[in-house]
């Protein structure tokens, strides 16, 4: 025999319990006191106080003044820094790299402008927890990149896309849904891994060569395309007009609001890759540039800022010095060259800080290599009226330490992102306490 109506009492019993759990709205102001500050928008400040309301840094500085109604953190013997930033990631595109149900990094097709990374993001990922441990605190994902743990896929790749590393859903995480359009830029290759026979493949340069004309031919089309189409919307007449979603996206690019991030190592290819460029009048971002020592004063010349792979990886030529992945940043800054540093993956992410560690060890000034994890992705991307310093009006996304952040020992004792107080926990921890309290084994 059932009871509906001891059942609604009960229901409403549980639900009149747990509502003022549900109703408490999570603190959203707090000041941050006694920590040494790195706001990167000036000197450090000793014994300074950060206070942040509402998702923003509403004052900072030796004096300011602490709200009747903020958490207090009292940070003593800490420091202060603004959340660092991997411009290119396939954070929340790549779970398992052996896995491709876990994949999706790419599309089929050589052009697809289309396509805009945050549609695909999954905010759940595990990799996302384990990389703002580090300190991290945003990112922009990338596709079809080949990055240190994946493949590349395709010329025009799509829309990289900003997003912090907390919240629930992509709207909540999203800093700018498209940031930039991503081109790999093709490259005269002779040889090829055949993984059906695993052995190298060998073809003429003639060959070679006409594929790669073939594949700028095919660039120059598309941004004509791109710029007759944005011709005709304008102007023609909207009862002939044809939407093509493909043109639409290029739109922007040719007419310099959205800048391409074009990937290339070798010095020929960025050199064939700044002159397209030119030619067609597009804001040019180069990501990689394994090579850009060799090219820097062309790069200084035209303006170009350069997103570096990690600096703890082998250089592309036999012949290239063995260090000059970590002696690179530092000559790019000398010569002037905006630059930032960034994983091009997913599981390495987390690294970030040791990648311009390891670039202070080989002549990089440690100033210089904080802000090129932490300010200099946010100019490059044109972001950085919301992230990189700790100023006034600025987006709440810190770090407190409790040493050099760029040192591996360095702990991350708070972490906020978007003014919100973020765990730390992730999957990495979890296996080490859990195995750390493993029992010692019979003898």
């Amino acid at each position: 025999m059932r009871y509906p109506g001891v059942q609604m009492i009960a229901i409403c019993l549980v639900l009149s319990l747990a509502f003022p759990l549900w109703s408490q709205p999570s603190t959203n102001v707090y000041a941050i006191k006694n920590a040494k500050i790195y706001t990167l928008a000036g000197p450090p400040i000793e014994k300074g106080v950060v206070v942040i309301r509402d998702g923003k840094i509403t004052a900072v500085g030796a004096n300011a003044a602490i709200p009747e109604d903020a958490q207090v953190i009292d940070a003593a013997g800490l420091e202060v820094y603004p959340g660092m930033f991997d411009p290119i990631t396939q954070i929340g595109l790549n779970e398992v790299g052996a896995v491709g149900a876990t994949l999706d990094t790419s599309e089929l097709g050589d052009f697809n402008p289309e396509l805009v990374v945050a549609t695909a993001v999954n905010p759940a990922s595990a990799h996302i927890p384990v990389t703002r441990a580090n300190g991290i605190t945003e990112v922009i994902a990338a596709p079809g990149i080949g990055g240190f743990d994946s493949q590349s896929s395709g010329i025009i790749t799509g829309q990289a896309s900003a997003f912090n590393l907390a919240g629930w859903t992509m709207e909540e995480m999203q800093i700018r849904r498209s940031v930039a359009m991503v081109l790999n830029w093709p490259s005269i290759q002779t040889s090829s891994f055949d993984f059906s026979t695993f052995s190298i493949k060998e073809k003429p340069y003639a060959d070679a060569k006409k594929e790669y004309d073939k594949s700028i031919n095919q660039l120059t089309d598309w941004f004509t395309r791109a710029r007759h189409y944005a011709q005709a919307k304008e102007k023609g007449s909207p009862e002939l007009f044809v939407r093509d979603l493909k043109l639409e996206s290029l739109v922007p690019v040719v007419q310099g609001k959205l800048p391409l991030l074009v990937v290339a190592d070798d010095a020929r290819d960025i050199r064939n890759a700044v002159d397209f460029c030119s030619k067609q009048n597009l804001k040019m971002i180069l990501a990689s540039g394994a090579e850009s020592w060799k090219v820097k004063d062309l790069l200084k010349e035209k303006k170009i800022a350069v997103i570096l792979g990690p600096t703890e990886r082998l250089p592309e030529q036999e012949d290239t010095p063995y260090d000059k992945p970590m002696t690179q940043p530092a000559e790019l800054n000398a010569a002037g060259i905006p630059f930032a540093f960034s994983s091009f993956g997913t599981s390495f992410s987390r690294r970030l800080p040791q990648y311009a560690g390891t670039a202070v060890g080989y002549g990089l000034s440690h100033d210089e290599a904080l802000k090129a994890v932490m300010l200099n992705a946010a100019q490059i991307f044109g972001l950085a009226d919301q992230l990189g310093t700790i100023e006034q009006g600025k987006m709440a996304n810190l770090i407190v330490t409790n040493g050099d952040p760029l040192e591996m020992q360095t702990e991350v004792r708070y972490l906020f992102i978007k003014g919100r107080l973020t765990s730390t926990d992730n999957k990495h921890k979890e296996l080490y306490e859990e195995f750390r309290k493993r029992p010692a084994p019979a003898r």
